[in-house]
């Protein structure tokens, strides 16, 4: 099967012409970012326009997925009340395996136990990111204003 006919996410990284595309949208995207987005999608066999109305929660994680498209980046969407395996966990913190399962056995992510195999839920996974991220940026505000 060619790679333009396999389902493009984290098993298959954008091609040229997607990463264009998503990024041609996500500019007309973000100029309309402080209200409601409106499309018009023509559809082939009724030559008629479909409006869709976007609100603006919904456009802006529009726009953050067509930007990291556009990047060139795999992209995995994964609802908030999905479970994830270490591995899958891992790579979304951009850390090894056996780091995380020392974050899971502190007690710093929420996990539970399948069998014999760890589980995370994703918005408890995104929550431990959200504030690691925080923190992140924040001592590097810190570090910056030292150097001034």
């Amino acid at each position: 099967m060619p790679a333009y006919a396999q389902e493009l996410g984290a098993d298959r990284l954008p091609s040229a012409s997607e990463k264009a595309a998503a990024n041609q949208l996500r500019q007309m995207l973000g100029s309309h970012v402080n209200g409601d987005v409106k499309l018009r999608v023509l559809k082939d066999e009724q030559k008629k326009p479909t409006e869709i109305t976007l609100p603006p929660g919904l456009s802006g994680l529009l726009i953050e997925l067509l930007r990291r498209i556009a990047r060139g980046d795999a992209v995995r969407l994964a609802p908030v009340n999905e479970m994830l395996t270490t591995q899958q966990a891992a790579d979304i913190l951009n850390v090894s395996r056996p780091f995380l399962i020392s974050l899971l056995e502190r007690g710093d992510i929420n996990y539970t136990t399948v069998g014999r195999h760890r589980r995370i839920r994703a918005e408890d996974l995104f929550a431990y990111k959200g504030v690691r991220d925080e923190k992140r940026s924040k001592a590097l505000s810190d570090l910056a204003a030292e150097n001034m």
